[in-house]
């Protein structure tokens, strides 16, 4: 039962807010299962153009599943294409490199120099941590960077997923270079938890949601860290447009985002890679849908409802459509 009742939603709600949208770029392949680079680059300029940040060598990203080169050539991408905008990008120490603090710093170090903002993935080192130890992993990494952000998500998403305690989130809003948290638990209240927090200790400590079945958490003060943005860069940021405006469009824009959200990231959760896919090809953003070669996979009727989806695309924002990279 939720510990939250309408009267705190509606006190929490912030209607004319600004929303600072970043969207978890998916990282195209091509039919022999190779990282499709200019589809990645067609895509990352579709985003940028919709006036979102990018985020890659995310869970989107496949980042647990990149090699150390792979990365880095996302990376050298991204800087090229995104140019002064910037970006945010996964630290994750590569499947053939043992995780220690020593290798999230290179991790971090790696992503500043390419001009990007770190993000720390959670691993089996950090899960195996207590929260003394961890509170000390991001006190060392605060000092190693200038800037980075923290992540918590359900083990829905990842093996190695943990929720912070109040102690641990406490002590990430008073380290100076943590800017913010990426939040993903699926829960409205645990969200709800954190934004309050926030609004007590640090209310210049940004809440990325990662509730890609919550598509009304913006209206409470979060703003968003999502995969499920990358289906569909351009509906996001009219949604925000549209919640800053206060424009009554906007409840159009939420309502297809949340039918999106459930389809897309029906269990099992992980393969809503491939359902991106799917759908961006479907809506001409790419020309193949194939996921990484060891990526769970949907199966073939949920094209079906991912069509219908298009469909309903179509009709809410006809010129939407991205363009097919050859």
């Amino acid at each position: 039962m939720s510990s939250f009742g309408l009267e705190d939603y509606q006190r929490l709600r912030q209607p004319g807010r600004t929303v600072d949208g970043i969207s978890a770029a998916l990282l195209p392949y091509d039919r022999e299962g190779r990282i499709d680079e200019a589809a990645f680059r067609c895509h990352l300029r579709r985003t940028l153009d919709a006036r979102l940040r990018v985020a890659v060598n995310m869970d989107t990203g496949y980042v647990d599943l990149l090699t150390s080169e792979e990365k880095l050539r996302v990376l050298t991408w991204t800087a090229e294409t995104a140019g002064k905008s910037g970006f945010v990008a996964g630290a994750l120490p590569a499947p053939e490199v043992a995780a220690s603090l020593k290798a999230y710093g290179h991790e971090c170090e790696t992503i500043a120099t390419a001009g990007g903002t770190p993000i720390i993935f959670p691993s089996a080192l950090t899960a195996a941590m207590d929260d003394a130890a961890l509170i000390e992993f991001f006190q060392t990494i605060a000092s190693s960077t200038s800037r980075f952000l923290a992540f918590e998500l359900g083990k829905m998403f990842n093996p190695n997923g943990r929720i912070f305690s109040a102690r641990v989130l406490s002590a990430l809003m008073a380290i100076p270079q943590c800017l913010g948290l990426k939040h993903s638990s699926l829960d409205r209240d645990t969200e709800l938890q954190r934004i309050e927090l926030r609004n007590r200790e640090r209310p210049g400590f940004s809440i990325y949601s990662g509730n890609d079945l919550a598509a009304d958490m913006i209206e409470y003060g979060s703003d968003y860290l999502l995969g499920l943005s990358t289906f569909a860069p351009e509906l996001f940021a009219a949604r925000d447009k549209a919640w800053a405006d206060g424009k009554a469009q906007y409840l159009e824009y939420r309502d297809f985002i949340q039918y999106l959200g459930w389809i897309g990231f029906r269990d099992p959760v992980p393969a809503y890679k491939h359902s991106a896919a799917i759908f961006l090809k479907l809506t001409a953003g790419l020309a193949c849908d194939h996921p990484h070669p060891r990526a769970p996979r949907r199966e073939s009727w949920d094209r079906d409802s991912l069509a219908d989806a298009a469909r309903r695309l179509e009709r809410l924002m006809p010129r939407s459509q991205g363009t097919a990279a050859s």
